[in-house]
């Protein structure tokens, strides 16, 4: 008789093997089918509502992604890669998912009959290091051009990142906006220099790019009216110090025993206070932000000297304002001199719809814009901004890496030749492994013409017949339900995404088929599975 041996602690979840890996794969599949949709021109958008209640309409993958809450572990690494594709580059966020799915659909059939994973892992090495060849060789260098030259061509891969989203109509207002708005950056191409307000009401077409910093009017007191609204070449005192009478203590007691000891104290406090403010009047500032409150008595104070306020200004507004026209946040108002205050060349107050903003425009320090966006329903801003992250993310990326190469579908479709050809000239599995990774290239241009319910069939043997003839950037035309030369007709796509995408999707894609075995532990505070008696455990007197 062997005694039992007990490994790992009751209620652990241990599964492993082919079926494993199978129910992996299965579940990868199904949050590709999640957001394939969404992919390309014609992609439809995606309604999450959270445990809140709040409504997000998104078309962009990794919001998506990030929204769906998935607790599949082997799911889970589809999350990543989205997200790291968003961070990296900003767009194609929905192909490297479906990549990765696809390329696990097509070898699933191998693994259920018994193909090794390690030769499967090492087939999809061996394709991507092709692709990743190919792309180099392909991709189209831009040469050191003229400002405009540049400037059309930045346009050109904005639209095509705005291309597949909610505001695909203004895509041409909104790719000038964006160019302009990280062409006023610096070298570094800063993200955060980078401010994006939202109004609701008015048109699309009334957003606007304001080149300095811009943000909403915060709350004021009374004789807040009274002060200037617009100043030329003012000086800003930026503080994080609270210009009101402060409340008393809780548990505080004064004992005084005549009204003038009373006065006494409630002087000191006045004093206080107007001591602070003298200093700030005598520093020559004439904008003052703070970070806290300022009170009514501030308020009026200021006014009265011809000094605009504002208190409550949220911190990034604040740290925007302090990098683009200098000077230092100020925690006391002793040392306010001239030397901390910031400088900028016109400062005023606008009407933006319903809001009032503060604009500071000539800011000597840091290059910085802001983009105010105006449009309808709350959600419809969100959206708008996160299709604008795409692209702003895409031009940086372009400036940056000078290469592309043309979308709809052309480069995986010509890599997808590349390796069917390869697949013909090895002999062994690897020549079958192959083939099916190129067949899953051709997910990106299906799903293309499938979202915008042309007939994918029949588009794939043309794209397939022009390839084979040499035709490499050939792609889906989504206007004509045809193809075409899409590198002609100016759909380009920086080179760098694509190999983002495709070394994300092919190491997702290795990293899941390595996984052989899954041990889930038990959450802490769970019963054990074998019910102990009480079932759940309940506490000493608690009422059922």
């Amino acid at each position: 008789m062997q005694p039992q041996i007990v490994l790992l602690k009751e209620g652990t979840d241990t599964s492993q093997g082919k079926p494993q890996l199978v129910s992996n794969i299965n579940a990868c599949q199904s949050i590709v089918d999640a957001v394939r949709t969404t992919l390309g021109p014609r992609g439809m958008d995606k309604l999450i509502v959270d445990a809140h209640g709040k409504a997000t309409i998104s078309n962009d993958g990794a919001t998506i992604m990030k929204l769906l809450e998935i607790i599949h572990p082997a799911a889970k690494t589809l999350v990543d890669i989205a997200k790291s594709q968003d961070a990296e580059v900003g767009d194609g966020t929905t192909s490297v998912v479906l990549l990765a799915g696809e390329f696990l659909k097509q070898v699933k059939p191998f693994v259920e009959e018994g193909v090794h994973p390690r030769v499967i892992i090492k087939a999809i090495r061996k394709a991507l290091q092709l692709c990743m060849e190919k792309i180099n060789d392909m991709a189209v260098q831009i040469v050191e051009q003229s400002k405009d030259q540049q400037r059309a061509l930045l346009e050109k891969c904005a639209a095509t990142a705005m291309s597949s989203k909610l505001i695909h109509q203004q895509k041409d207002f909104f790719s000038r906006i964006v160019v302009d708005a990280v062409l006023s950056l610096d070298e570094l191409l800063p993200l955060n220099m980078i401010g994006i307000k939202k109004v609701t009401g008015g048109s699309l077409e009334e957003s606007q790019l304001v080149s300095g910093v811009a943000f909403k009017k915060t709350f004021s007191y009374a004789g807040f009216e009274m002060a200037p609204k617009s100043y030329d070449n003012c000086k800003i005192a930026l503080l994080n110090i609270e210009l009101e009478l402060k409340a008393e203590r809780d548990n505080a007691e004064i004992r005084v025993d005549n009204v003038k000891e009373y006065q006494k104290v409630v002087d000191a406090e006045w004093q206080i206070l107007y001591n602070k403010l003298a200093k700030i009047h005598e520093s020559g500032a004439n904008v003052v932000l703070s970070k806290l409150p300022i009170g009514d008595v501030a308020t009026q104070y200021f006014a009265d000297r011809d000094i605009f306020c504002a208190g409550r200004v949220p911190e990034e507004d604040l740290k925007r304002t302090m990098k683009a026209c200098g000077g230092a946040v100020m925690t006391t108002a002793n040392d306010i001199k001239p030397n901390v205050l910031g400088l900028c060349k016109h400062f005023e107050e606008r009407q933006v719809g319903g809001e009032r903003f503060n604009l500071f425009q000539g800011c000597p320090n840091a290059k910085t814009s802001t983009l105010i966006l105006r449009g309808g329903a709350e959600q419809f801003l969100e959206e708008t901004e996160r299709s604008l992250h795409d692209a702003i993310m895409i031009v940086r990326r372009t400036i940056k890496h000078d290469s592309v190469v043309a979308g709809g579908g052309a480069i995986e479709m010509e890599l997808s030749k590349l390796l069917r050809d390869y697949s013909r000239t090895i002999a062994g599995k690897e020549q079958l492994l192959i083939a099916a990774i190129a067949k899953g290239l051709e997910i990106i241009p299906r799903q293309l013409c499938d979202n915008a319910g042309f007939d994918a069939t029949n588009i794939l043997n043309k794209l397939r017949q022009k390839h084979a003839q040499g035709g490499q950037w050939f792609g889906v035309d989504i206007n004509k339900e045809d193809i075409s030369d899409n590198y002609e007709q100016c759909v380009w796509e920086p080179s760098i995404i694509k190999i983002n995408a495709l070394t994300a999707a092919a190491e997702a894609a290795c990293m899941i088929l390595s996984v052989d075995e899954t041990i889930k532990s038990p959450k802490a505070g769970e019963p054990p599975m074998a019910g102990g008696g009480m079932g759940m455990g309940r506490g000493m007197g608690r009422p059922m």
